[in-house]
């Protein structure tokens, strides 16, 4: 079979465009919304919390209200558990007048400053509540 040529390397095209001036990468255009939303302050609420017994005892029927809401505890699991000191956990909730699904998700070694409430809009969406005060 006869060899196939192949063409000249890359260097050998190139070899001779010194005096050759390339066009420069045109900047990458930044909408006014995406500069709006680098510039916007986080949406940080600290949520108030209440307590009578340390989270970790919060157990399956004890009541936890958020703002005006009271739910029902229905489990208090580990959702991941990121190492030995650091669990991501979650207390699951309803609120029996309208059996609507809630969340509460903190981290278990910092649990006051990592509470947040979410509420599940659809059948797997849960959206974050921004709520004030929580108690149980």
């Amino acid at each position: 079979m006869p060899k196939k040529e192949s063409g000249i390397s890359l260097d050998d095209a190139f070899a001779d465009d010194d005096d050759i001036e390339y066009a420069k990468p045109k900047p990458k255009k930044i909408v006014k919304k995406e500069i709006e939303k680098r510039q916007a302050p986080a949406e940080e609420t600290a949520v108030s919390i209440q307590t009578s017994k340390p989270i970790s005892q919060i157990k399956k029927g004890d009541k936890i209200k958020v703002d005006s809401l009271v739910l029902e505890v229905d489990a208090h699991i580990t959702m991941i558990e990121h190492d030995p000191q650091t669990k991501e956990m979650v207390i699951e909730c309803f609120d029996p007048k309208t059996d609507k699904d809630y969340q509460i998700r903190y981290f278990s070694h910092i649990p006051e400053d990592s509470l947040e409430i979410y509420v599940l809009e659809n059948e797997i969406m849960y959206n974050k509540l921004n709520a004030k005060k929580v108690e149980w």
